[in-house]
């Protein structure tokens, strides 16, 4: 099983063909929360089920932790830098449903976990990006597209004061920011047919976001921005957002 997940990790991340991403946080009244980071791959599954099923041709509907992982790429951690150590310890407590059935090309994934504090949450898609590099074989990054991003060509926090939350994307390394992006030019076309979605719920109704293109629910609880995901990798700040709730 193990090794499944990580050939799956694999070919998500070196291929992103057709994918939808979103990001799904829940806010209590109390500051506390859950994050959910949810892609539906099965678009890319029609296209590489074959070789998923060389691994294993059975049906894979299964809940398992990040530490589990962690614990059996131990060895490989030390060898990590003490940034990249501190993201993937604080995916611990992460958790990942994971379906995925070659009859029917589909491949859904769902990486969730619960928070006392917004502050707790960092970027999930980066850190995967490098638990896929320590699985494989041939040294980090491999032939992973996205492995720039694992040498910390960005960073993204969020923060949340009761009135106002904010997700604040930066580049602190421009060069190799554009040395990833140049990567993945010869894929753009494949890639702009994927999507990155927000999707933020509050315990109270919101008064205003920094974004125009956002969508609201009936109640106003609940905002949803989407953005094409190569415009998303070519411009992480895109997606910062401001959004004040009401008193």
């Amino acid at each position: 099983m193990n090794k499944i997940i990580w050939v799956l990790l694999g070919i998500l991340l070196t291929t992103a063909t057709s994918c939808e991403f979103s990001e799904n946080i829940y806010i209590y009244e109390n500051g506390s929360g859950k994050m959910e980071f949810t892609f539906d791959a099965s678009e890319m599954m029609k296209m590489t089920g074959d070789e998923l099923a060389k691994e294993s041709e059975e049906k894979v509907d299964s809940t398992f932790t990040f530490k589990e992982l962690l614990e059996e790429r131990k060895d490989s951690i030390p060898k990590l830098s003490k940034e990249q150590q501190e993201v993937l310890k604080g995916l611990e407590n992460y958790s990942m449903h994971m379906l995925m059935d070659p009859s029917s090309k589909t491949m859904k994934f769902d990486l969730f976990t619960n928070f006392k504090d917004v502050d707790e949450l960092q970027d999930m898609f980066a850190a995967m990006t490098k638990m896929q590099a320590m699985g494989d074989e041939k040294g980090a990054g491999g032939n992973n597209k996205f492995s720039s991003l694992e040498q910390g060509t960005s960073e993204l926090k969020y923060s949340y004061n009761g009135r106002k939350f904010t997700r604040k994307s930066k580049i602190i390394n421009q060069e190799l920011h554009q040395q990833m992006v140049d990567s993945l030019s010869e894929m753009a076309m494949v890639y702009e047919s994927s999507t990155y979605k927000l999707n933020y719920h509050f315990p109270r109704p919101i008064k205003s976001v920094s974004n125009e293109a956002a969508l609201f629910s009936d109640d106003r609880k609940t905002v949803t921005v989407e953005f094409g995901f190569m415009e998303y990798l070519k411009n992480p700040e895109a997606l910062n957002l401001e959004v004040i709730l009401e008193k």
